[in-house]
């Protein structure tokens, strides 16, 4: 690889370690072309990345960012995962990985804390954002509908009163 090549690695590493709020360090050994290709299918569904790197140029990229603390990870056939998303990279590194076991997750960093594996697999358990967001607009909508049928409920009963009041006078 040439120098040009390393730097634009270097600088599109470091962009994707500053955009992203979570970092998943994995080992892979022996993946195919296939499965990592399936592999990086899944991350893009779930709004996520996964790249294969090359050590040296990760811990240079790392610098200034708030990953920077994951350098000495960065040994051994090493790939990561990035997602926005505080979930997503997590949920799918770690569903590959039970199904696959040339893939293993080391450790990973959330916001600026750091994440050993079992955290990193504790984390992939909760719901993503969306479920999240899923949950929280299903409560919102639940009260409203409850409000409705409270306000409709009294106005019929109130016509039947009426009705009956009106009824009973003649």
């Amino acid at each position: 690889m040439d120098r040009a090549k390393k730097e634009a690695l270097v600088a599109e590493l470091h962009e994707a370690f500053s955009v992203n709020n979570l970092l998943v360090l994995t080992h892979q050994t022996g993946l195919s072309v296939g499965e990592v290709s399936e592999l990086r299918q899944q991350m893009r569904e779930a709004g996520a990345s996964f790249k294969v790197t090359k050590n040296r140029l990760a811990k240079i990229a790392l610098k200034g960012t708030k990953f920077e603390g994951l350098a000495d990870e960065f040994t051994g056939p090493t790939a990561i995962a990035v997602s926005e998303d505080p979930v997503a990279a997590a949920k799918v590194v770690v569903d590959f990985a039970e199904k696959n076991d040339r893939l293993s997750v080391i450790c990973g960093v959330l916001g600026e804390e750091a994440l050993d594996a079992s955290q990193v697999v504790s984390l992939a358990k909760l719901p993503s954002l969306d479920e999240l967001r899923g949950k929280v607009i299903g409560l919102v909508q639940a009260p409203a509908q409850n409000i409705t049928s409270l306000m409709q409920a009294p106005s019929g009963q109130l016509a039947r009163v009426f009705g009956a009041f009106g009824s009973s006078g003649s």
